[in-house]
């Protein structure tokens, strides 16, 4: 890409403890352009005895300590800061804006990369590894995946006006299915109630010029995928393989960048021909 303009800028992102995951791959991406990151993430519980394949590898990734992606980084390089923080806390985003400007500076681009999901359904007789729906799993959803961002960006326009900024990102990661689908039925509703949130955003906040885009990928492997997997996702694309973290990462430096100054409110379905609008 030509210069995407980057150098020194600084990133919050959150849900980049898992060195599978797409967080990490975005804070590397915007690393290599001189980006200041700033990891904000909870380690979930490492997987229990009975886990095991695909599941544990997922799992255990995503039990990992925030502070080891950032290490990560920093053995590159990078300028990385990480804190370990509860997004759904109210408190949340005051805590992760205060660290960032602390140790890094004025966050200019936000990374709503954190997500909750786990598999339910309205059906009354749930298949293998899926529950009924209940208020519980409806309100964990919603806690991490529409009010923490929200918050997030409340709390990145009042910093943005506090220093009359002009300049600003925004980038969502929901998924394609956020229309709707069986079995994850909490997740896929929130992710489409994030975007809407986004694109709110995005009519908002572009005055004050913060641009806000959404990237819905398909199905990428960071360690949820078994190989069987990954075969039927392969023929699903016309490209011929499951998404890899780094294909969606590429995608939040272009938004970020300068070249996507005209760009926003928009949704970037990434699944490699997958889903076609």
């Amino acid at each position: 890409m030509i210069d995407p303009r980057l150098r020194d800028r600084v990133a919050v992102i959150t849900g980049a403890n898992s060195p599978l995951g797409i967080g990490a791959a975005i804070a590397r991406a915007l690393a290599r352009q001189g980006v200041k990151v700033v990891l904000a993430s909870l380690p979930e519980q490492p997987p229990g005895s009975g886990v095991t394949g695909a599941e544990r590898t997922y799992r255990a990734a995503k039990a990992t300590d925030t502070d080891h992606v950032r290490d990560a980084l920093r053995a590159d390089g990078a300028h990385a800061e990480s804190l370990t923080v509860d997004v759904t806390d109210p408190a949340a985003a005051a805590t992760v804006f205060d660290h960032a400007e602390r140790h890094v500076g004025p966050v200019e681009i936000l990374v709503n990369n954190a997500a909750h999901c786990r598999p339910d359904t309205f059906r009354a007789d749930p298949p293998r590894g899926c529950t009924t729906i209940d208020a519980a799993s409806l309100d964990a959803h919603h806690a991490v995946n529409t009010r923490a961002p929200a918050l997030l960006m409340a709390e990145f326009h009042r910093r943005h006006l506090r220093r009359k900024a002009t300049w600003g990102r925004i980038i969502t990661i929901s998924t394609d299915a956020a229309f709707g689908a069986a079995d994850q039925v909490s997740y896929w509703a929130t992710k489409n109630a994030l975007e809407s949130l986004t694109r709110s955003a995005a009519i908002e906040l572009g005055p004050v010029g913060i641009t806000a885009n959404i990237i819905a990928p398909g199905p990428v492997q960071t360690g949820w995928l078994s190989d069987a997997d990954v075969a039927r996702v392969a023929e699903l694309s016309p490209l011929g393989r499951a998404g890899r973290p780094d294909d969606i990462a590429d995608l939040a430096v272009f938004l970020a960048s300068h070249q996507a100054r005209w760009l926003t409110g928009q949704t970037l379905y990434a699944g490699g021909g997958k889903r076609m609008v």
